[in-house]
């Protein structure tokens, strides 16, 4: 999750070499919209009593140079900083260049709200709210004649890291988008790493994920992430999510800061707490490998023990990490 200040100093560093290519995609791009819902969060979600809000969410659709009859496509959702031409721009850019098509889009501003003012929210980034817009722009992108419906992945940063990976379980997307397709595939860099699926069959959409973290990540340990994964392989449910570490690295490798690591204490993180597991019952802790009862109050305890972490830009790992996102959505989409 990145300060609303972070790209500045590098969009100055990737503004001369993208304004070519800019140029070039704007004679691809279509301007779109799609009409999604806004939740207060999950629990929400998870209540067919309490509706939610309406939302309408302005969209950009470019589509790669190379000539096609149907394109496969990635939805990139942005860090709690909002959209940034910088960052999702840069990696949207990256990926037109092997044959996707890309969805970008700004969930809050779409909603009237500033990086501020999320980074201000004592609950967090609106989360629920984040994967009901990536459904409702799946099934958007599905009805378009120039997207091949059945190769739409989800790709995000940080807060839409966390989306990209939600978006996989299989209650929450019963939940928010009953009947609707699954993604083809989900590529996480550096999640918050504050939920995860109850390890029980069909707990997963059973769409391929790839999790790219950060050895010094102190937002999501890497620790936090593999003991989630012995948990649901221990209980007879693996998670289908392949997991690159990359030495060195902090949060936010791919837009924050060029410059020293930088702590910052104003952000809302879970570094501190267990995984909240989602699944067929109520919602559950998992702490020493063990789903224990959710307690709202060891939740707000350890929320506040633990704000804050570390950012820092690393060019090397972002052209790494990178190439490994598109080697994985090249295999599983095949553009």
């Amino acid at each position: 999750m990145l300060h609303v200040r972070l790209f500045t100093l590098i969009a100055a560093a990737v503004l001369g070499a993208g304004i070519v290519g800019a140029a070039r995609a704007a004679e691809h791009s279509e301007a779109v919209q799609f009409q999604s819902v806004s939740y207060a969060d999950f629990r929400r979600v998870f209540r067919p009593d309490a509706p939610p809000t309406p939302a309408t969410v302005k969209a950009t659709l470019t589509f790669p140079d190379t000539a096609a009859e149907r394109y496969p496509a990635v939805i990139v959702v942005h860090t709690i900083g909002g959209y940034h031409d910088a960052n999702e721009g840069w990696q949207a850019a990256q990926l037109r260049k092997v044959g996707f098509a890309t969805l970008t889009y700004d969930s809050f501003a779409s909603r009237g709200m500033s990086a501020a003012s999320v980074i201000a929210l004592r609950e967090g980034p609106p989360l629920a709210s984040g994967v009901a817009d990536a459904y409702a722009a799946l099934a958007m992108l599905a009805r378009h004649p120039r997207i091949d419906a059945e190769r739409i992945a989800i790709l995000g940063f940080s807060f839409g890291g966390e989306v990209a990976h939600l978006a996989a379980f299989a209650r929450v997307r019963s939940a928010i988008a009953p009947g609707q397709r699954r993604f083809a595939a989900h590529v996480a860099y550096y999640p918050g790493g504050t939920y995860g699926a109850m390890a029980e069959g069909g707990a997963y959409t059973g769409a391929p994920i790839l999790m790219l973290l950060g050895e010094k990540d102190d937002n999501l340990p890497v620790a936090k992430m593999t003991d989630y994964l012995n948990y649901a392989r221990a209980a007879g449910y693996p998670a289908p999510i392949e997991i690159i570490v990359y030495p060195g690295a902090y949060h936010a490798w791919t837009g924050a800061t060029p410059g020293r690591p930088s702590f910052d204490p104003q952000f809302v993180s879970t570094r501190k707490c267990p995984l909240i597991l989602f699944g067929a019952g109520p919602p559950s802790f998992l702490v020493d490998g063990k789903e224990v009862p959710f307690d709202p109050a060891a939740l707000a305890r350890c929320l506040a023990e633990g704000a804050g972490y570390t950012l820092a830009f690393d060019a090397t790992v972002r052209a790494k990490s990178t190439a490994d996102a598109v080697a994985f959505l090249r295999q599983h989409l095949s553009p």
